[in-house]
Formats: structure tokens, sequence, C-alpha cells
């Protein structure tokens, strides 16, 4: 099969490449996945888990890439819940092989269903994004209806699904970001849009909770922007700096099947939309993870077409 592999991590991009790979085994309760369509988060290749097992031996050439959307072809010993040929979406864990390759591994427990009317672009976008999204104001933040939120980045691929869902949970939500992305912010339902370019992120008040992805000077900020009994969470890194009154939580998503399943229910109802940017081939993955012009929504890799 062909894959995107990483062979050297001095080497950054310039290690990454379209490379034939061996066919993935399917371990106890894994299944096999022909994979239609994959996301990627950039910052993958900083990641120590692209790079080593949970051992801490070099695990390269590894596949980067961690959401996926396909088709089961086979079962591990021992998997249940899922069937061969069944569409299915989900998380791959991070220290394993990963997405962008035409066949992964997964461990069955972080896919769910994937119901025919959704299309795997769309679907391969949901996963972390939303998983995210959700723990983020609800796990951790403890959004309740009434309260206000501040989410940066909120055109993104993250922060986009956090602001449909604050909206729905009935919270009065303050979008950041940059001034192109303003339109694409007040559609999905901020009700305040505030430019991070030319606006003072101060300006956006007090808030119940601030949502983070983007890190450094604007996670340092946010934390004078928490009200008393407050929550700043962010997904960037460990902040240096707490609320006076409030909390601060730092997380790494975890894979939730049932939360997944009710994330493509409300994609079927029209409640939630994914942002989808660019759709490039595998063969351009690499491109794809280059830094470029920050743009609304989430770039997904077509492997497979339907």
């Amino acid at each position: 099969m062909q894959a995107i592999t990483v062979q050297d991590r001095d080497a950054g991009l310039a290690g990454m490449s379209l490379t034939d790979m061996p066919y993935p085994h399917a371990a106890e309760n894994d299944v096999v996945v022909r994979v239609h369509a994959s996301g990627f988060t950039p910052g993958e290749l900083d990641w120590p888990a692209t790079w080593t097992d949970r051992a801490g031996r070099d695990r390269t050439p590894s596949v980067p890439g961690h959401e996926l959307s396909g088709v089961v072809v086979e079962l591990g010993y021992g998997t249940t819940g899922l069937s061969v040929g069944q569409r299915v979406f989900g998380v791959a864990d991070w220290a394993r092989d990963g997405t962008l390759a035409e066949y992964t591994a997964v461990e069955a427990r972080n896919l769910a269903p994937l119901p025919a009317d959704i299309d795997h672009t769309v679907a391969a976008a949901l996963p972390i994004s939303g998983l995210t999204a959700w723990q983020a104001l609800f796990d951790h933040g403890r959004l309740t209806v009434g309260q206000t939120v501040v989410i940066h980045g909120a055109a993104g691929g993250v922060g986009s699904l956090a602001v449909q869902l604050a909206r729905e949970a009935g919270a009065h939500v303050i979008g950041t970001g940059r001034a192109s992305h303003r339109d694409r912010a007040l559609d999905l339902g901020v009700d305040t849009f505030l430019d991070l370019q030319s606006e003072k992120l101060e300006d956006a008040g007090q808030a119940d909770l601030v949502f983070d992805v983007i890190g450094g000077d604007i996670l340092y900020r946010s934390a004078a922007l928490v009200r008393a009994g407050g929550t700043l969470v962010t997904i960037a890194t460990p902040p240096k700096v707490q609320p006076k009154e409030g909390r601060t939580v730092f997380f790494v998503v975890e894979p939730d099947r049932a939360r997944l399943t009710d994330l493509a229910q409300r994609v079927r109802d029209g409640r939630l939309r994914t942002t989808v940017g660019a759709v490039r081939p595998l063969a351009e993955a690499a491109a794809a993870f280059a830094p470029g012009t920050p743009t609304a929504g989430k770039t997904i890799i077509r492997v497979t077409e339907d």
C-alpha cells in the first residue's frame, strides 16, 4: 500500500514522502480500515509519539495523520461492535501509524459507525476537532446556558465547531480570529467577533470560559479575560499564567465513540457544520503540512475515491 511517511525528525517536512508500506496487521480488538479521507494536525511532526512508541523506542518510518473516515476491511481477533464493509470514522492512536495511508489498523473502540449520507471528506474533519470542541466546552469548561465564552480561532477547524456547540448550549459567544474570517465566524453564530490583528483582545470583556487553540501571547493574555470562578481551557501548551480567581485546564483530546456518534447525528440533522478547507490527494499531503497563509477550515486528504 502507499502511505505518507516521516523518516528523520531533524529533516522535518523534507523527510516526508509518499512511500510503499506493508499492509497493516490487525492486532487484538483492532480493525483494518480502507481509508477514504484523512485529517491531520500541522504540529504532528513536533509530537514525541510521531517518532517513538510508548516505550521510547524509535518507530520510524512512521505514518502521520490521526483522523479518518473509511470502510472496515478486516477484523482483528476478538473485535466486536463493528463489521467488515461498515463505514466508520474516528481517531487513530497517537503512538501508532496514522491515517495518511491507504489502509490503517485502529482500535475498534476509537471508531464510530458513519451514516451513509455523510461524505467521507466531511466525516474526516469531525473526529479530533469535534471531540476537542466538546471536551473543551463541556467536560473541562463546564459551559452552561447563559454563560459567556470566548473562542479563539472561531473560524478554524476546532473553533468553528466549538462556536456552533456553544450557541446550541445557549451561551453568549465571542469569537476571535483574523479579519478575513469575520464573515465566516458570524455565519457560524458568534455574537461578537474580535479581529486579533487590529483590535485589542482585552476588549472582549470578561467571560466564564475562554477556549484557546493558539497559545503564545494570546494564551498568556487570555487569563485576564476569565471572571471569578471561570475557566481558561487550552489545547496549545500548558499555560504559565493562571486566572486570578479561576482555573486553567490543558488537555489532550480523548477518543469517545458515543460522542462521535452524537456529533455525526448533529451533522445529519443540520445542527453542526464541519468547515472543510482544501481537499488534496494523498500525493500532496506533505505539501499540505507546509506552513502558509492560514485558511478558514480544515485541510482534508482524499486518500481513496468513493
